[in-house]
């Protein structure tokens, strides 16, 4: 054992002898111009007497218009012998209400210019659409129908309930699909976030009458949020809006209790998850992250930006452009309601499994024990505002970032708010950031691939490998 933790600390020291060197830009290439100021979109905020929060983004121009309605409660909320309800719940809300069949649902936003979505997430489900401004009234009265009026026919959950089960069952060949249910366990364990998607089982069991009672539970005006975004008048839509969501009731009973704050502090340990025959390996460093409203996010994404969140990051450089151990890795930030993580990703072929294990541990720490240089600050942070800014181009963007900040109870103001204090992040932000969420140790290692080959190309660095929860 001593040998091997010799082997394993001799190729970090060689890891660590590796320095990137990007390759010089054209002389000719001219520099950036000046940065531009993102202006945030001015949002108009109500509330009905029913509870019903109202946001509107009164955008003239394109005629064409978003609407996002969210409401509390998703995965995190589902009952413990139904994980994963919520996705059929959202798969089967525009199969009827107590006026319309499906195909007069799909039909009637067809003739508005747009379908309709809805999405299951960690804390809330959110029902969107994007419409012709002039059909702006049209299509309102039919999300309002689906949103108060949903019936779940038994013949529409049955086919949802089918093709849902082949989906999962696809899912289960699929290795990052494996690496992300892992992930989730280990770091929530019993904790409502470790659920990200419904189980074969829970499928199974779920009838049309726990989707109508879950939607009743759920469903409710002073648990959700209206949000428009496009062509209108505010005083005009506030009247669409009082029209058909203002006689919408709350139920007697009381909301959905607020999840408590769960800060994951995994075991620094591979959790393996068998993949027989498999000719690579999935690689995800998991480890707690920031939530959206903690003083240091900002400093987090900009610091996840320079190790892994762009192409021209410090891992990319070096597993992907030096070494070709992958063709694309990723690093991603999530944050919910009441938790966050921070997950690194890489799938590699299985010659090079320890290989890459130590390279996403050398550059992981390297975040920790190396300031940014100049030119990575000011690309991560150029490339996090000018992203921002795309998104602000878009109407279902914008909807669904607002949706997104009041769900984790955050003002709308918090839009603009976030491309200034990007901006505003110094090296000394990164550094702190990166000492609370970076060191290698602090995350748990998920490793999706043949077990003997996992097992062997880790077995050098001496870390415990046992069987993923």
């Amino acid at each position: 054992m001593r040998l091997l933790k010799l082997v394993a600390i001799f190729a970090l020291f060689a890891s660590c002898a590796f320095a990137q060197k990007q390759a010089p830009l054209p002389k000719e290439l001219p520099p950036y111009g000046p940065e531009k100021t993102l202006e945030a979109p001015a949002v108009k905020i109500a509330k009905l007497d029913n509870g019903l929060t109202v946001w509107l983004v009164s955008k003239p121009g394109f005629p064409k218009l978003s609407y996002a309605v969210a409401v509390r409660g998703g995965f995190a909320a589902d009952p413990n012998d139904r994980p994963g309800i919520s996705e059929l719940l959202s798969n089967t809300i525009d199969q009827g209400t107590k006026s319309r069949k499906a195909r007069k649902i799909a039909e009637e936003f067809q003739g508005a210019g747009g379908d309709l979505s809805a999405a299951a997430y960690r804390d809330n489900i959110e029902v969107s659409t994007t419409v012709l401004a002039d059909k702006a009234e049209a299509a309102i009265a039919v999300l309002a129908d689906v949103l108060q009026n949903a019936t779940f026919p038994d013949n529409e959950v049955a086919l949802a309930k089918k093709n849902l089960a082949d989906s999962l069952q696809q899912q289960e060949a699929d290795p990052s699909f494996l690496a992300s249910r892992a992930v989730a366990k280990v770091l929530f364990g019993t904790d409502p976030y470790h659920v990200i998607s419904p189980t074969q089982e829970s499928v199974a069991a779920s009838t049309s009458a726990d989707l109508r009672k879950i939607y009743a539970q759920r469903f409710r005006p002073d648990e959700a949020v209206f949000i428009a975004v496009g062509d209108f008048q505010n005083e005009k839509m506030m009247g669409f809006v009082k029209a058909n969501f203002g006689s919408w009731k709350a139920p007697t009973e009381s909301p959905i209790a607020e999840t408590a704050r769960f800060n994951p502090a995994p075991t620094h340990a591979v959790f393996l998850v068998e993949r027989a025959g498999s000719v690579q390996t999935t690689i995800e460093f998991a480890a707690a992250g920031p939530l959206r409203s903690d003083p240091d996010y900002e400093s987090a994404v900009v610091a996840n930006a320079i190790y892994g969140g762009t192409f021209g990051s410090r891992l990319t450089l070096n597993i992907r452009e030096d070494k070709g151990y992958t063709y694309s890795p990723f690093t991603t930030l999530n944050s919910f309601r009441a938790a966050g993580d921070f997950i690194s990703h890489a799938d590699v072929r299985n010659a090079v499994t320890g290989a890459t294990y130590n390279e996403m541990t050398y550059e992981m720490n390297r975040m920790v024990t190396t300031s940014p240089t100049a030119d990575e600050l000011n690309q991560a942070k150029r490339f996090l505002v000018g992203i921002q800014a795309i998104r602000s181009q878009s109407r279902a963007s914008v909807a669904g970032q607002l949706a997104d900040l009041w769900v984790k109870n955050l003002p709308p103001e918090e839009i603009g708010i976030y491309g200034k204090k990007i901006a505003a992040t110094t090296p000394d932000d990164v550094d702190a950031a990166a000492k609370k969420y970076f060191p290698a140790s602090h995350a748990a290692i998920i490793a999706v691939g043949e077990g003997k080959v996992v097992r062997e190309a880790l077995a050098p660095f001496g870390i415990q490998i046992q069987p993923a929860p």
